[in-house]
């Protein structure tokens, strides 16, 4: 297999909510692959701004762009003028997402349904307005962040498992529908990582601390760079034949039952 086959010279990426976080460290892997970024967020212009300064730093070229892709009027605007400006979309990541940690008995439904709009709906949207000019040109290359929430419960998150959830499976029924015009729809989903969000219960003692190390068969937080080779997998030639496939990055949580707190 040919190094080639990871190029993403002359490649568009959009990859929402790429301003910080794990969806700048996969876009960052994308620009270094060749693509040209376009970033998203939503929070302001400033921080879009702050953002395409990190990308110019590694001499990604990169482009902004500020909407809500909860609104389908604004992303479909916006997918014209990056047409306009820049070029035909090849790779969409929907990185965009939300989370609100609350018991589901005391959970507001208005809290319930923003988390679903974020994390389930703007994929839909933003896929359904992109994918028609990939449908055109026979090519393109669609990855929704996922999550190990996509398999699994776990305790105030209810509503982030519940569109995580559906999110795989609508992952799974997108590369089932668009497959026959040669377009590639997988899902990654992240573990835990070392972020700033969670920095501050990365530490010795840390109850969530040691329950990750502990549940962790790598024993140890990822490092949000190990995101970026599974990206680059999914937006390359090298998953032409790749379909409705969830890649987990997740230093092999999912491949076990975990182990007691005493043993070695």
């Amino acid at each position: 297999m040919s190094i080639s086959l990871f190029d993403l010279k002359g490649k568009v990426a959009l990859v929402t909510g790429s301003t910080h976080g794990l969806g700048m460290a996969m876009a960052k892997g994308l620009g270094n692959a060749g693509a040209t970024l376009i970033v998203n967020g939503n929070s302001s212009q400033e921080k879009i701004d702050e953002a395409l300064k990190v990308y110019e730093k590694e001499g990604i070229t990169a482009h902004g762009y500020k909407f809500d892709v909860t609104n389908e009027q604004a992303v479909i605007e916006a997918i014209q003028k990056i047409q306009k400006e820049v070029g035909e979309i090849d790779i969409l990541v929907n990185n965009a997402g939300i989370i609100k940690r609350t018991p589901l008995e005391d959970m507001e439904v208005s809290d319930f349904k923003q988390v679903i709009d974020v994390d389930l709906v703007s994929p839909f949207i933003v896929s359904k307005h992109v994918v028609k000019s990939m449908i055109a040109r026979k090519e393109g290359k669609i990855i929704n962040i996922c999550s190990m929430m996509s398999e699994l419960g776990r305790n105030t998150v209810g509503a982030y498992a519940a569109a995580k959830g559906g999110l795989k499976m609508l992952t799974q029924n997108m590369a089932t529908e668009w497959a026959k015009h040669n377009i590639q729809v997988n899902g990654i989903g992240p573990g835990y990582f070392a972020t700033s969000q969670t920095e501050p219960i990365r530490v010795d003692g840390h109850p969530f601390n040691e329950f990750i190390i502990n549940r962790t068969p790598s024993a140890k937080w990822g490092d949000p760079n190990e995101l970026q080779g599974a990206a680059i997998f999914l937006s390359s030639e090298a998953s032409n034949f790749v379909n409705g496939h969830i890649l987990y990055v997740d230093g092999g949580i999912l491949a076990t039952i975990g182990k007691p707190s005493n043993e070695k």
